[in-house]
Protein backbone atom coordinates (compact mmCIF):
# COMPACT_ATOMS: atom_id res chain seq x y z
CA UNK A 1 0.00 0.00 0.00
CA UNK A 2 1.36 3.07 -1.02
CA UNK A 3 1.63 6.40 1.53
CA UNK A 4 1.00 10.00 0.68
CA UNK A 5 4.06 11.54 -1.45
CA UNK A 6 5.62 7.57 -1.64
CA UNK A 7 6.46 9.00 -5.70
CA UNK A 8 8.42 11.64 -4.69
CA UNK A 9 10.52 9.87 -1.84
CA UNK A 10 11.16 7.43 -5.12
CA UNK A 11 12.26 10.18 -7.35
CA UNK A 12 13.75 11.12 -3.98
CA UNK A 13 16.28 8.62 -3.65
CA UNK A 14 16.88 7.27 -7.17
CA UNK A 15 18.85 11.26 -7.52
CA UNK A 16 20.00 10.60 -4.16
CA UNK A 17 21.30 6.67 -3.56
CA UNK A 18 20.37 5.48 -7.14
CA UNK A 19 19.74 1.01 -6.76
CA UNK A 20 21.59 0.72 -9.88
CA UNK A 21 24.80 3.05 -9.66
CA UNK A 22 28.38 1.59 -10.11
CA UNK A 23 31.25 2.92 -8.35
CA UNK A 24 33.78 4.34 -10.39
CA UNK A 25 37.13 3.21 -11.34
CA UNK A 26 39.40 5.40 -8.68
CA UNK A 27 41.57 7.45 -10.13
CA UNK A 28 45.60 6.56 -9.21
CA UNK A 29 45.60 9.61 -7.17
CA UNK A 30 43.61 12.27 -5.92
CA UNK A 31 44.11 15.82 -4.18
CA UNK A 32 40.92 15.24 -1.85
CA UNK A 33 38.98 12.67 -0.41
CA UNK A 34 36.20 13.54 1.44
CA UNK A 35 33.98 11.10 3.55
CA UNK A 36 30.28 12.32 3.69
CA UNK A 37 28.01 13.82 1.38
CA UNK A 38 26.09 16.40 3.68
CA UNK A 39 26.17 19.98 3.45
CA UNK A 40 30.15 20.51 4.46
CA UNK A 41 31.09 17.05 1.93
CA UNK A 42 29.08 18.09 -0.96
CA UNK A 43 30.33 22.03 -0.60
CA UNK A 44 33.95 20.91 -0.58
CA UNK A 45 33.59 18.37 -3.10
CA UNK A 46 31.95 20.31 -5.85
CA UNK A 47 34.91 23.14 -4.44
CA UNK A 48 37.74 21.55 -5.12
CA UNK A 49 36.62 19.55 -8.33
CA UNK A 50 35.92 23.21 -9.69
CA UNK A 51 39.34 24.36 -9.10
CA UNK A 52 40.95 21.47 -11.18
CA UNK A 53 41.51 18.98 -8.41
CA UNK A 54 40.80 15.23 -8.73
CA UNK A 55 38.05 14.59 -5.71
CA UNK A 56 36.53 11.55 -4.56
CA UNK A 57 33.50 11.88 -2.57
CA UNK A 58 31.90 8.74 -0.33
CA UNK A 59 28.49 8.53 0.81
CA UNK A 60 27.31 5.26 3.05
CA UNK A 61 23.14 6.67 2.44
CA UNK A 62 21.99 9.57 0.90
CA UNK A 63 23.17 12.67 -0.86
CA UNK A 64 22.73 15.46 0.93
CA UNK A 65 22.86 14.78 4.61
CA UNK A 66 20.50 15.73 7.23
CA UNK A 67 19.77 19.15 6.21
CA UNK A 68 18.16 17.62 2.61
CA UNK A 69 16.69 14.62 3.68
CA UNK A 70 15.64 14.50 7.72
CA UNK A 71 16.40 18.62 8.66
CA UNK A 72 15.86 21.53 7.46
CA UNK A 73 13.94 21.31 4.55
CA UNK A 74 11.30 18.89 5.83
CA UNK A 75 11.07 21.04 9.08
CA UNK A 76 10.45 24.05 7.04
CA UNK A 77 8.47 22.54 4.94
CA UNK A 78 5.98 21.31 7.07
CA UNK A 79 6.17 24.62 9.37
CA UNK A 80 5.33 26.39 6.30
CA UNK A 81 2.39 24.18 4.72
CA UNK A 82 0.89 23.79 8.30
CA UNK A 83 1.31 28.06 8.83
CA UNK A 84 0.09 28.76 5.82
CA UNK A 85 -3.00 26.46 5.79
CA UNK A 86 -6.61 26.22 8.07
CA UNK A 87 -6.99 23.10 9.44
CA UNK A 88 -3.97 21.37 7.43
CA UNK A 89 -4.23 17.74 6.89
CA UNK A 90 -1.32 15.43 7.72
CA UNK A 91 -1.22 13.47 4.51
CA UNK A 92 -1.34 16.44 2.23
CA UNK A 93 1.55 18.09 4.90
CA UNK A 94 3.44 15.15 4.55
CA UNK A 95 3.45 14.51 0.74
CA UNK A 96 4.44 18.30 0.54
CA UNK A 97 7.55 17.86 2.48
CA UNK A 98 8.57 14.84 0.36
CA UNK A 99 7.55 16.88 -3.05
CA UNK A 100 9.82 19.94 -1.78
CA UNK A 101 12.59 16.95 -0.78
CA UNK A 102 12.26 15.91 -4.41
CA UNK A 103 12.67 18.98 -6.22
CA UNK A 104 15.91 19.87 -4.37
CA UNK A 105 17.13 16.24 -4.69
CA UNK A 106 18.81 16.90 -8.36
CA UNK A 107 20.87 19.55 -6.86
CA UNK A 108 22.47 17.26 -4.81
CA UNK A 109 22.38 14.28 -6.64
CA UNK A 110 24.88 11.91 -7.48
CA UNK A 111 24.13 12.52 -11.49
CA UNK A 112 25.06 16.19 -10.70
CA UNK A 113 28.22 15.80 -8.98
CA UNK A 114 29.59 13.45 -11.26
CA UNK A 115 29.07 15.43 -13.73
CA UNK A 116 30.76 18.38 -12.22
CA UNK A 117 34.22 16.30 -11.91
CA UNK A 118 33.47 15.00 -8.96
CA UNK A 119 34.29 10.47 -8.54
CA UNK A 120 31.24 9.50 -6.47
CA UNK A 121 31.58 6.22 -4.56
CA UNK A 122 28.69 4.64 -2.26
CA UNK A 123 29.55 2.66 0.77
CA UNK A 124 30.62 2.91 3.99
CA UNK A 125 34.52 4.28 4.40
CA UNK A 126 36.71 3.51 6.96
CA UNK A 127 40.70 3.57 7.94
CA UNK A 128 42.34 0.15 7.86
CA UNK A 129 45.06 -1.15 10.38
CA UNK A 130 47.59 0.44 8.11
CA UNK A 131 45.83 4.21 8.77
CA UNK A 132 44.60 4.18 5.27
CA UNK A 133 40.76 5.23 4.03
CA UNK A 134 39.26 2.13 2.72
CA UNK A 135 35.85 1.57 1.35
CA UNK A 136 35.51 -2.18 0.49
CA UNK A 137 38.59 -3.50 -1.94
CA UNK A 138 39.76 -0.01 -2.55
CA UNK A 139 42.32 1.71 -0.77
CA UNK A 140 42.66 5.37 -1.60
CA UNK A 141 45.70 7.12 -2.63
CA UNK A 142 45.18 10.71 -1.82
CA UNK A 143 46.61 14.15 -0.50
CA UNK A 144 44.11 15.33 2.05
CA UNK A 145 41.43 13.78 3.25
CA UNK A 146 38.31 15.10 4.83
CA UNK A 147 36.07 13.79 7.29
CA UNK A 148 32.57 15.20 7.11
CA UNK A 149 30.23 12.30 8.40
CA UNK A 150 27.70 14.75 10.23
CA UNK A 151 25.56 14.11 13.43
CA UNK A 152 22.53 12.09 14.63
CA UNK A 153 20.26 12.74 17.34
CA UNK A 154 21.73 11.11 20.84
CA UNK A 155 19.54 9.59 23.01
CA UNK A 156 19.51 10.65 26.95
CA UNK A 157 20.18 8.04 29.67
CA UNK A 158 16.69 7.45 30.50
CA UNK A 159 15.41 4.00 31.93
CA UNK A 160 13.30 2.38 29.89
CA UNK A 161 14.17 4.26 26.93
CA UNK A 162 13.79 1.85 23.94
CA UNK A 163 15.64 3.13 20.65
CA UNK A 164 13.97 0.72 18.37
CA UNK A 165 10.56 2.94 19.77
CA UNK A 166 10.99 6.39 19.47
CA UNK A 167 11.13 8.75 16.90
CA UNK A 168 14.13 11.15 15.79
CA UNK A 169 14.68 13.48 13.42
CA UNK A 170 15.95 10.64 11.14
CA UNK A 171 12.53 9.14 11.05
CA UNK A 172 9.90 11.58 12.05
CA UNK A 173 9.48 12.78 8.51
CA UNK A 174 8.65 9.09 7.56
CA UNK A 175 5.42 8.84 9.04
CA UNK A 176 2.93 7.46 6.89
CA UNK A 177 -0.22 7.86 9.22
CA UNK A 178 -1.35 10.60 12.18
CA UNK A 179 -0.77 9.84 15.37
CA UNK A 180 -2.97 10.63 17.80
CA UNK A 181 -0.46 12.01 20.54
CA UNK A 182 3.22 12.47 20.59
CA UNK A 183 5.83 13.21 23.04
CA UNK A 184 8.61 15.50 22.17
CA UNK A 185 11.87 15.33 24.68
CA UNK A 186 13.82 18.58 24.06
CA UNK A 187 12.40 22.53 24.25
CA UNK A 188 15.18 23.13 21.73
CA UNK A 189 14.60 24.09 18.21
CA UNK A 190 14.35 21.05 16.87
CA UNK A 191 11.49 20.34 19.58
CA UNK A 192 9.71 23.48 19.06
CA UNK A 193 9.28 23.25 15.52
CA UNK A 194 7.76 20.19 15.49
CA UNK A 195 5.80 20.86 18.03
CA UNK A 196 4.04 23.66 16.59
CA UNK A 197 3.85 21.04 13.40
CA UNK A 198 2.27 18.37 15.05
CA UNK A 199 -0.26 20.53 17.16
CA UNK A 200 -1.33 22.63 13.94
CA UNK A 201 -1.97 18.90 12.43
CA UNK A 202 -4.30 18.21 15.09
CA UNK A 203 -1.89 15.63 16.99
CA UNK A 204 -1.67 16.22 21.03
CA UNK A 205 1.49 17.31 22.07
CA UNK A 206 3.45 16.97 25.07
CA UNK A 207 6.62 19.18 25.16
CA UNK A 208 9.25 17.99 27.55
CA UNK A 209 12.38 20.62 28.63
CA UNK A 210 14.18 20.01 31.79
CA UNK A 211 15.22 23.44 31.90
CA UNK A 212 13.03 25.56 33.26
CA UNK A 213 12.31 27.53 29.95
CA UNK A 214 12.14 26.40 26.36
CA UNK A 215 14.95 27.57 24.28
CA UNK A 216 17.26 27.51 27.07
CA UNK A 217 20.43 28.79 25.27
CA UNK A 218 18.53 31.83 24.35
CA UNK A 219 17.52 35.12 25.94
CA UNK A 220 14.89 34.11 28.85
CA UNK A 221 12.09 36.17 26.67
CA UNK A 222 12.89 33.82 23.43
CA UNK A 223 11.96 30.83 25.73
CA UNK A 224 8.78 32.89 27.43
CA UNK A 225 7.41 34.36 24.25
CA UNK A 226 7.42 30.71 22.15
CA UNK A 227 6.19 29.16 25.41
CA UNK A 228 2.82 31.26 25.26
CA UNK A 229 2.74 30.73 21.06
CA UNK A 230 2.45 26.87 22.09
CA UNK A 231 0.45 26.90 24.62
CA UNK A 232 -2.24 28.93 22.55
CA UNK A 233 -2.36 26.28 20.18
CA UNK A 234 -2.36 23.34 22.58
CA UNK A 235 0.54 22.44 23.69
CA UNK A 236 0.86 21.00 26.78
CA UNK A 237 4.99 22.02 28.44
CA UNK A 238 6.34 20.13 30.92
CA UNK A 239 9.48 22.69 31.59
CA UNK A 240 12.02 22.10 34.57
CA UNK A 241 11.97 18.66 35.19
CA UNK A 242 13.97 15.72 33.36
CA UNK A 243 12.56 12.35 32.68
CA UNK A 244 12.99 9.91 34.61
CA UNK A 245 11.82 6.98 33.00
CA UNK A 246 9.80 5.03 29.81
CA UNK A 247 7.91 2.52 30.08
CA UNK A 248 7.04 0.90 26.85
CA UNK A 249 6.13 2.46 23.96
CA UNK A 250 4.61 5.72 24.90
CA UNK A 251 4.29 6.35 28.93
CA UNK A 252 6.73 8.83 30.27
CA UNK A 253 7.29 10.00 33.60
CA UNK A 254 8.94 13.01 35.15
CA UNK A 255 8.83 13.88 39.25
CA UNK A 256 5.43 15.65 38.63
CA UNK A 257 3.51 14.05 36.00
CA UNK A 258 2.63 10.66 34.35
CA UNK A 259 1.90 10.83 30.35
CA UNK A 260 0.79 8.40 27.89
CA UNK A 261 1.49 9.08 24.29
CA UNK A 262 1.21 7.32 21.37
CA UNK A 263 4.29 8.51 20.21
CA UNK A 264 7.52 9.64 21.22
CA UNK A 265 10.43 11.80 19.97
CA UNK A 266 13.90 12.69 21.15
CA UNK A 267 15.45 16.00 20.09
CA UNK A 268 17.62 16.49 23.21
CA UNK A 269 21.68 16.85 22.05
CA UNK A 270 23.64 15.36 18.93
CA UNK A 271 26.29 12.59 18.74
CA UNK A 272 28.79 12.50 15.83
CA UNK A 273 28.87 9.63 13.10
CA UNK A 274 32.34 8.29 14.08
CA UNK A 275 31.65 4.85 14.87
CA UNK A 276 32.47 3.05 11.91
CA UNK A 277 35.34 5.21 11.06
CA UNK A 278 38.25 3.25 13.08
CA UNK A 279 39.69 6.78 13.41
CA UNK A 280 42.03 5.23 16.47
CA UNK A 281 44.08 3.41 13.29
CA UNK A 282 44.57 6.53 11.52
CA UNK A 283 45.61 8.56 14.90
CA UNK A 284 42.46 11.24 14.84
CA UNK A 285 41.86 12.07 18.16
CA UNK A 286 38.76 13.24 19.60
CA UNK A 287 37.74 16.47 21.95
CA UNK A 288 36.19 15.88 25.36
CA UNK A 289 32.66 15.67 23.63
CA UNK A 290 33.89 12.59 21.58
CA UNK A 291 33.50 14.93 18.04
CA UNK A 292 36.51 14.94 16.35
CA UNK A 293 39.06 17.30 17.44
CA UNK A 294 39.93 20.18 15.02
CA UNK A 295 42.05 23.39 14.91
CA UNK A 296 41.54 26.47 13.94
CA UNK A 297 42.41 25.51 10.42
CA UNK A 298 40.02 22.32 10.45
CA UNK A 299 43.38 19.96 10.66
CA UNK A 300 42.51 16.89 12.90
CA UNK A 301 45.62 15.74 14.52
CA UNK A 302 47.04 13.62 11.16
CA UNK A 303 47.54 17.13 9.60
CA UNK A 304 46.47 15.42 6.71
CA UNK A 305 43.77 14.54 7.94
CA UNK A 306 40.68 17.20 8.14
CA UNK A 307 37.15 17.58 9.22
CA UNK A 308 34.35 20.03 9.23
CA UNK A 309 30.55 19.59 9.75
CA UNK A 310 28.22 18.27 12.52
CA UNK A 311 31.28 15.38 13.51
CA UNK A 312 33.67 18.12 13.95
CA UNK A 313 31.38 20.87 15.89
CA UNK A 314 28.98 22.41 18.53
CA UNK A 315 27.31 24.73 15.87
CA UNK A 316 25.33 22.23 13.77
CA UNK A 317 24.02 23.80 11.56
CA UNK A 318 23.92 23.66 7.56
CA UNK A 319 25.36 27.67 6.63
CA UNK A 320 28.10 26.87 9.63
CA UNK A 321 29.31 23.76 7.67
CA UNK A 322 29.11 26.15 4.50
CA UNK A 323 31.73 28.22 5.73
CA UNK A 324 33.56 25.43 7.13
CA UNK A 325 33.75 23.71 3.66
CA UNK A 326 34.97 26.84 2.16
CA UNK A 327 37.87 26.94 4.59
CA UNK A 328 38.57 23.35 4.28
CA UNK A 329 38.88 23.90 0.18
CA UNK A 330 41.83 26.45 0.99
CA UNK A 331 43.75 24.58 3.59
CA UNK A 332 43.64 20.92 1.63
CA UNK A 333 44.36 22.29 -2.02
CA UNK A 334 46.66 25.35 -1.29
CA UNK A 335 48.55 26.71 1.64
CA UNK A 336 46.66 26.23 4.47
CA UNK A 337 45.94 30.03 5.70
CA UNK A 338 42.31 30.19 6.24
CA UNK A 339 40.87 30.06 9.31
CA UNK A 340 37.20 29.20 10.99
CA UNK A 341 38.08 31.21 14.39
CA UNK A 342 36.18 34.21 14.24
CA UNK A 343 33.34 33.13 12.58
CA UNK A 344 29.88 35.03 13.36
CA UNK A 345 27.77 32.05 13.45
CA UNK A 346 23.72 32.92 13.26
CA UNK A 347 21.19 30.46 13.95
CA UNK A 348 17.39 30.52 13.47
CA UNK A 349 14.28 28.58 15.31
CA UNK A 350 11.39 28.95 12.51
CA UNK A 351 8.45 28.76 14.80
CA UNK A 352 6.04 30.80 15.53
CA UNK A 353 7.42 33.77 16.49
CA UNK A 354 10.92 33.25 14.78
CA UNK A 355 13.57 33.55 17.11
CA UNK A 356 17.01 34.51 15.53
CA UNK A 357 20.30 35.05 17.06
CA UNK A 358 24.28 35.30 16.56
CA UNK A 359 26.92 36.00 18.96
CA UNK A 360 27.21 34.81 22.45
CA UNK A 361 24.60 34.43 24.54
CA UNK A 362 24.20 37.18 27.70
CA UNK A 363 25.13 34.29 29.98
CA UNK A 364 27.92 33.74 28.24
CA UNK A 365 29.11 37.44 28.33
CA UNK A 366 28.80 37.76 32.35
CA UNK A 367 30.42 34.49 32.71
CA UNK A 368 33.45 35.63 30.99
CA UNK A 369 33.53 39.04 32.10
CA UNK A 370 32.82 40.90 28.82
CA UNK A 371 31.38 44.52 29.42
CA UNK A 372 28.46 45.12 27.04
CA UNK A 373 26.03 48.04 26.48
CA UNK A 374 22.32 46.96 25.53
CA UNK A 375 19.87 48.37 22.95
CA UNK A 376 16.31 47.29 22.78
CA UNK A 377 13.87 48.07 20.50
CA UNK A 378 10.08 46.77 20.14
CA UNK A 379 8.90 45.96 16.82
CA UNK A 380 5.46 46.84 17.20
CA UNK A 381 6.42 50.67 17.12
CA UNK A 382 7.98 50.88 13.54
CA UNK A 383 4.96 52.48 11.27
CA UNK A 384 4.88 48.89 8.95
CA UNK A 385 4.11 47.04 11.77
CA UNK A 386 1.53 49.21 13.08
CA UNK A 387 -0.37 48.64 9.33
CA UNK A 388 -0.92 45.46 9.50
CA UNK A 389 -4.36 44.16 10.72
CA UNK A 390 -4.43 41.92 14.25
CA UNK A 391 -7.13 40.08 15.98
CA UNK A 392 -5.27 39.81 19.14
CA UNK A 393 -2.46 41.40 21.14
CA UNK A 394 -1.02 38.20 21.37
CA UNK A 395 -0.67 37.90 17.40
CA UNK A 396 0.30 41.95 17.21
CA UNK A 397 3.53 40.76 19.38
CA UNK A 398 4.54 37.39 17.82
CA UNK A 399 3.98 39.59 14.21
CA UNK A 400 5.64 42.10 15.61
CA UNK A 401 8.05 41.72 18.05
CA UNK A 402 11.53 42.48 19.94
CA UNK A 403 15.02 42.98 19.02
CA UNK A 404 17.82 43.09 21.32
CA UNK A 405 21.73 44.33 19.99
CA UNK A 406 24.81 43.74 22.66
CA UNK A 407 27.38 46.14 21.84
CA UNK A 408 31.18 46.21 23.37
CA UNK A 409 31.13 48.64 26.59
CA UNK A 410 31.02 52.41 25.43
CA UNK A 411 31.49 51.00 21.67
CA UNK A 412 28.97 50.70 18.73
CA UNK A 413 30.68 46.82 18.16
CA UNK A 414 28.32 44.39 17.45
CA UNK A 415 29.00 41.60 20.27
CA UNK A 416 25.82 39.54 19.56
CA UNK A 417 21.83 40.63 18.89
CA UNK A 418 18.71 38.52 19.37
CA UNK A 419 15.70 39.15 17.32
CA UNK A 420 12.25 37.35 18.14
CA UNK A 421 8.92 37.68 15.61
CA UNK A 422 8.14 36.98 12.11
CA UNK A 423 10.47 36.64 9.40
CA UNK A 424 13.22 37.21 12.71
CA UNK A 425 16.20 35.24 10.59
CA UNK A 426 16.00 37.89 7.72
CA UNK A 427 15.65 41.04 9.84
CA UNK A 428 18.78 39.33 11.41
CA UNK A 429 20.75 39.25 7.96
CA UNK A 430 21.70 42.74 8.33
CA UNK A 431 23.06 42.30 11.66
CA UNK A 432 25.58 38.85 10.49
CA UNK A 433 26.17 41.60 7.67
CA UNK A 434 27.38 43.91 9.48
CA UNK A 435 29.28 41.99 12.34
CA UNK A 436 31.04 39.70 9.40
CA UNK A 437 32.90 43.13 7.97
CA UNK A 438 33.07 44.76 11.38
CA UNK A 439 30.60 47.60 10.65
CA UNK A 440 29.12 48.98 14.51
CA UNK A 441 26.11 49.91 14.74
CA UNK A 442 26.49 53.65 14.25
CA UNK A 443 26.82 52.36 10.29
CA UNK A 444 22.63 51.98 10.85
CA UNK A 445 22.65 55.35 11.68
CA UNK A 446 24.16 56.72 8.55
CA UNK A 447 21.90 54.07 6.11
CA UNK A 448 19.05 55.03 3.88
CA UNK A 449 16.20 52.01 4.95
CA UNK A 450 12.78 52.53 2.75
CA UNK A 451 9.73 53.43 4.81
CA UNK A 452 7.86 51.98 6.07
CA UNK A 453 9.58 48.53 6.34
CA UNK A 454 10.31 46.45 9.43
CA UNK A 455 14.49 46.90 8.51
CA UNK A 456 14.00 50.41 10.08
CA UNK A 457 14.91 49.16 13.31
CA UNK A 458 18.68 48.64 12.26
CA UNK A 459 18.09 53.11 11.91
CA UNK A 460 16.44 52.97 15.19
CA UNK A 461 19.01 51.35 17.46
CA UNK A 462 21.79 53.63 15.33
CA UNK A 463 19.99 56.72 16.86
CA UNK A 464 19.89 55.34 19.86
CA UNK A 465 23.50 54.60 19.92
CA UNK A 466 24.30 58.25 18.63
CA UNK A 467 21.92 58.97 21.42
CA UNK A 468 23.89 57.53 24.00
CA UNK A 469 26.95 59.20 23.04
CA UNK A 470 25.70 62.70 23.86
CA UNK A 471 27.01 62.67 27.49
CA UNK A 472 26.92 65.70 29.56
CA UNK A 473 30.07 67.28 28.96
CA UNK A 474 29.14 67.08 24.86
CA UNK A 475 25.50 68.65 25.59
CA UNK A 476 27.11 71.59 27.13
CA UNK A 477 29.68 72.10 24.61
CA UNK A 478 26.66 72.04 21.85
CA UNK A 479 24.52 74.77 24.03
CA UNK A 480 27.91 77.12 24.29
CA UNK A 481 27.63 76.92 20.52
CA UNK A 482 24.14 77.29 19.67
CA UNK A 483 24.33 79.94 22.43
CA UNK A 484 27.14 81.88 20.37
CA UNK A 485 25.31 81.24 16.81
CA UNK A 486 22.01 82.94 17.67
Amino acid sequence: MSYPGEHFDTKSWQLLCPKDYVNPTPKKKYHLVVVGAGPAGLISAIGAAGLGANVALIERHRMGGDCLNVGCMPSKALLSYTQENVNPDFDEAFSWLREVRAGIAPHDSVERYSEMGVDVFQGEACFNAGGQLQLDDTVFNTRRIALCTGARAGLPPIPGLDPSLILTNENVFDLTTQPESIAILGGGAIGCELAQVFSRLGVRVELFEQAPRLLPLEIPLAGETLAQSLRDIGVQLHLGAAVTAIEGAGSIHTPNVTVACEKIMVAAGRKPNIENLNLSAAGVDLDSRGFIAVDEKLRTSKKYIYAAGDCATPLQFTHHADAQARVLIQNTLFLPTAKVSGLAVPHCTYTSPEVASIGPSLDTLDSTGVAYDRYEFDLTELDRVKAKPFTSAAKAKAHGGYVLVVTAKGTDRILAATIIGTDAGELLAPICLMMSNNLGLSAAQKTIFSYPTRSEFLKRLGDAYNKSRMTPTIASIFGWWLQRTL
